[in-house]
């Protein structure tokens, strides 16, 4: 069986100048990065505002599992699926990290017939925004550590108080090591501090490039982020010590999403990356919206599973940019559900009815949430070559039984678009009987709730837990920003995506736990709450056997085990 990597190399791509011309981008909306990669143009991104807005359709997933669900794959092979029936559908995806690409997960452009392309390149450095993004990140690390050096006055009169910085720097790499270190080491490198890195998907630079409308509306919110307090115990922000309008040159091209296509041909815009375990996991606004433009759907996908994903995408993206989803799609495999239920990960191959029936909880827990918002679910179920024909039929029984939900058995890995048409057509008239997706959408809580309260809402109603703790850290944090009047901010529940507790080991739809907050950061410039649940770490580590061990270069110079 040909690898990802070997299916993407023998796909024959068409110039990006076609692909752009197949949505009516004339040569000059475009700015080409090579025979195959563009950047949507600034002026087209304008005109695309004044075009009417197709449906947006949303994919997620039940909570991943070491046996993958292949999330990414059904998005781009729905929307190939959907313009092999003639329904226009134009791809809006995040890019990858080099996190997870050298880490456990690896790439993120699909796999087999349903990738996007070229895939060597937009997993590993693409055009180079993730680079811009570290590099505004740290600039601003840089120039925070520079007034405290020479002890600048901020706005308020008074110097910045070394211990009050917030500001970690970001590296886009999994690395430990660099959690927790200390700054200013050596001979006039004065401040000495403790500080640590986390992982540029984290960083609020990137949710706000993400949320961002416009180069402008980008300017004026790095200017808010809070950095730290001043000596006199004043907010300073990145505005304050000066760094906004460098860090918006630095992200200027970076504001452009990236067109590039799947196998099949289908137009895909790639921009932005936060993860959804801790950051809000969705593609840029701007990107989505220019799907939305050029096509009768923007198929689009929010991080890791519903719970996490499609929550902060309901929550914080949707509200943010005035958007409302037509369809939910919930992706889900019989190898995972069995691994909810149970099954070791070295006996999923095996049939288990009763592993698959707990593991359809789990389902079903998702399928819930997402009809919670109003919005209407199919379920796609990612066939892989080890399931039995009687567990597809288990799972397609409970979906329509139980569930009351359009199931869908898709092979568009193997088959390609044929393969997800089924799920197609599905979604299609699921759109097209949702006339107006706003008049049915509703947010779980209100915009300007407490972020106490937000918090345990989304907590109780989609991680179902009990009760909600807050360490004695995250009750002060509480209490300032609620006395800052910054304490009605949607909050971004920041947790493990293994498991719908904090302890990414317990799995299962349990009910009636605790979820401990043990911080509570504020994202002024994103417009947000973090909220870090348990022992998550905004830095991740690699496994024991990273993915990049596996990666070399051929003799003819060509890269292989990218996956």
């Amino acid at each position: 069986m040909a690898s990802d990597i070997e299916i993407a190399r023998a796909a024959t791509l068409r110039p990006i100048r076609d692909i752009a011309a197949s949505i009516g981008l004339a040569e000059a909306a475009i700015e080409p990065h090579g025979h195959h990669i563009a950047k949507l143009a600034t002026a087209t991104l304008a005109d695309l505002r004044t075009r009417p807005a197709g449906k947006l359709v949303l994919v997620t997933a039940v909570n991943p599992t070491p046996a993958g669900e292949g999330k990414t794959t059904t998005t781009i092979g729905l929307a190939d699926a959907l313009n092999r029936i003639g329904r226009r559908a134009v791809i809006a995806l995040r890019e990858p990290s080099l996190g997870p690409v050298f880490g456990r997960k690896g790439g993120a452009t699909g796999g087999g017939q349903a990738q996007v392309l070229p895939m060597e390149k937009i997993n590993l450095h693409f055009t180079g925004d993730f680079h811009a993004i570290t590099s505004a990140h740290n600039l601003l690390a840089a120039m925070i550590d520079n007034a405290v050096h020479f002890n600048v006055a901020m706005p308020s009169g008074q110097a910045i108080n070394p211990r009050s910085i917030s500001w970690r720097r970001v590296l886009d790499m999994n690395d430990r090591a660099l959690r927790s270190i200390v700054s200013g080491m050596g001979t006039g490198n004065h401040p000495l501090r403790e500080t640590g890195f986390d992982i540029t998907v984290a960083s609020e630079v990137m949710a706000i490039l993400c949320l961002a409308d416009d180069v402008s509306d980008l300017q004026a919110r790095l200017a808010r982020i809070r950095v730290a307090r001043d000596t006199a115990g004043n907010p300073v922000t990145a505005g304050d010590i000066g760094a906004a309008g460098a860090m918006a040159a630095l992200l200027l091209e970076a504001m452009q999403p990236n067109l590039v296509q799947s196998i099949h041909g289908s137009p895909a815009l790639i921009h932005g990356g936060p993860f959804a375990n801790i950051a809000h996991g969705c593609n840029s606004v701007i990107a989505t919206r220019s799907a939305l433009a050029l096509g009768e759907f923007a198929v689009t996908e929010a991080g890791f599973g519903a719970d996490l994903g499609a929550e902060k995408f309901c929550h914080i993206k949707c509200r943010s940019a005035g958007l409302a989803p037509a369809v939910a799609v919930v992706v889900a495999t019989v190898r995972a559900l069995k691994y909810h239920g149970g099954m070791a990960l070295a006996e999923l191959g095996m049939p288990d009815p009763a592993a698959l029936a707990r593991g359809l909880e789990v389902l079903a827990r998702h399928v819930e949430n997402l009809r919670s918002f109003g919005l209407p679910v199919a379920v796609a179920i990612n066939a892989f070559t080890s399931d039995h024909a009687e567990e597809h039929t288990q799972v397609l029984g409970h979906c329509a039984d139980t569930l009351h939900v359009p199931a869908h058995l898709c092979r568009h890995w193997a088959d390609g678009p044929e393969g997800a048409e089924d799920l197609a057509r599905s979604v299609a008239a699921l759109a097209d009987a949702n006339a107006d997706p706003h008049a049915g959408f509703t947010p779980l809580y209100a915009t300007g709730s407490d972020v106490l309260d937000a918090l345990t809402i989304v907590a109780t109603k989609i991680h179902r837990a009990g009760s909600v703790t807050l360490s004695p850290a995250a009750q002060k944090q509480l209490a300032a920003l609620r006395a800052e009047g910054l304490a009605t901010l949607p909050v971004c529940l920041a947790k493990t995506p293994y498991s719908f507790t904090a302890d990414e080991k317990i799995r299962g739809a349990i009910t009636g736990h605790d979820l401990p907050i043990r911080e509570l950061r504020l994202a002024a410039g994103a417009g947000f709450i973090v909220a870090l649940a348990g022992d998550i770490a905004t830095m991740p580590g690699l496994p024991k056997l990273p993915s990049a061990i596996g990666i070399h270069l051929d003799g003819e110079g060509r890269i292989e085990g990218l996956s």
